[in-house]
């Protein structure tokens, strides 16, 4: 019985935590003995709760005993990216300069969580202070992909991914700075959400590049998604991005129902020298949707064409920025791959950099005008799926490509114009989960929900399930 609790959601089981037919003890005690059983492999974990957790879950039982119930994160064990300042706990940002900092105060997202009653088991391991895609951690070991442990689960957020993927974790959060929530999403088969920009509070998060930096959900549903999104959204005067936009309702009427909805598709741009069967499964799902009764609609967004010279200046400007101090003191205890993605930034100009930003503003122009006349846009996630640890190109449509500069060419526009964007599984290839990314207008995070709900309802994966589960 307490190994199958950790498999289960936050819907599953926070009505009976509810109601007193399992407690958060029962729960986090799963959770915690999966992750003893698992984590010597996958090696999600880099710094585990055990005993704060038990004193917490026995903490949320006694309040529920006595009546008191903060709602369905109430009992939950979740674990996070150690990215999130947690008072008085060690938080990494996966590196080894900051491998002793110790948090005096809580991130807003943990300050959250914290009041709605949810129990923390660990951090999670990630690419050191978020800037890769691999998570192959220099300092605390490669963290490795549940559906086949030689391959990344992607990054930065892969320990988040893989500890979600493996049943470690009922749920967690993650930061998305060029697709470091979808993409490990994706490659892990999870669902993973990156909302506007400025939809939640960025305030106690270690930044890779504040114009570019997003924390959202990584979940086994797209209903725990909505679940914690409608927590964590909302203005925080302590976050200078954040946005007062009114939160909708996400999780009521969560149906799939996209009747007459209008899907957007940019062939130039989104389905680009993808790998043939990623391709085949994307479109056959897309083709599903449209029998569901949505629309589909051709768009051109010129733009997109200069995205990757744009992303890359922004980020390895601002990131640089952040480091700055620490690749002067402390060059070499940056990882070797990190320390030379920093000090790129240095070589940026200032017309460099504010030509990015124009790009950008030209992008947002486009995207608005495309979802005039669409509700979402629909690609793959990633143009491959999940490549060996360590292996830095491949063979891809015939030729040789580096996997850095080509696996996140789908997410980041996303970044660079703030728009919701989620990946979703909808297909396996050769054993591997192929993830479909859905992005909406600024604020439509609902759509993309409901779009997301319609694909999940249609079973793609077939009950494929990870090696390590």
């Amino acid at each position: 019985m307490t190994e199958t609790l950790a498999h289960q959601t936050i819907e599953q089981l926070a009505p009976l935590i509810k109601t007193k037919e399992i407690s958060p003890v029962e729960v986090t005690t799963a959770v915690l003995q999966e992750v003893e059983k698992k984590n010597p492999l996958i090696n999600a974990y880099i710094d585990i709760y055990k005993e704060e957790a038990l004193d917490a879950a026995r903490l949320k039982e006694a309040e529920i005993m006595k009546g008191i119930y903060h709602g369905p994160l109430h009992g939950i064990p979740l674990a996070l990216k150690d990215i999130f300042h947690m008072k008085n706990k060690r938080v990494t940002f996966g590196s080894k300069i900051h491998g002793d900092h110790i948090a005096n105060y809580d991130a807003t997202v943990v300050e959250k969580l914290k009041q709605a009653g949810a129990i923390f088991t660990g951090a999670l391991n990630m690419h050191e202070y978020a800037s890769g895609n691999t998570t192959n951690n220099a300092h605390y070991g490669a963290c490795r992909n549940p559906w086949d442990p030689e391959r990344i689960p992607g990054g930065s957020s892969g320990g988040s991914a893989a500890a979600v993927a493996a049943n470690m974790t009922i749920a967690s959060l993650g930061t998305d700075t060029g697709g470091s929530i979808r993409g490990p999403a994706s490659v892990c088969g999870i669902v993973g959400l990156k909302p506007t920009y400025g939809r939640v509070s960025k305030h106690g998060c270690f930044p890779l590049a504040w114009s570019l930096d997003h924390i959202g959900p990584m979940t086994k549903t797209v209903t725990d998604t909505a679940i914690l999104l409608q927590l964590l959204a909302g203005y925080d005067s302590r976050d200078s991005a954040s946005s007062n936009y009114p939160v909708d309702d996400y999780t009521s009427n969560l149906t799939g129902d996209i009747q007459g909805l209008v899907i957007g598709i940019s062939e130039e741009y989104f389905f680009d020298d993808v790998d043939p069967e990623v391709e085949k499964i994307v479109r056959t799902g897309i083709q599903k949707l449209e029998q569901l009764g949505a629309k589909i609609e051709q768009v051109k967004i010129p733009s997109l064409e200069n995205t990757i010279w744009a992303q890359r200046m922004t980020i390895t400007a601002e990131s640089a920025a952040v480091h700055h101090q620490h690749l002067i003191e402390r060059p070499a205890d940056f990882a070797e791959d990190v320390r030379q993605g920093f000090e790129l930034g240095h070589l940026i100009s200032a017309v460099d950099y504010l030509q990015a930003q124009q790009i950008r503003a030209q992008m947002k122009k486009e995207f608005n005008n495309v979802f005039e006349k669409v509700d979402v846009l629909i690609s793959p996630t990633h143009p491959f799926p999940a490549t060996v640890i360590g292996q830095d190109k491949k063979m891809h449509n015939g030729r040789e490509i580096k996997v850095y500069d080509n696996v996140s060419r789908f997410s980041r526009p996303g970044n660079l114009v703030g728009l919701p964007s989620l990946s979703i599984p909808c297909g396996i290839h050769e054993g591997l989960p192929v993830g479909m990314q859905i992005t909406g207008a600024a604020f439509a995070e609902k759509t993309v929900l409901q779009f997301a709900k319609a694909v999940e309802d249609l079973n793609l994966l077939q009950e494929a399930k990870p090696k390590v589960y």
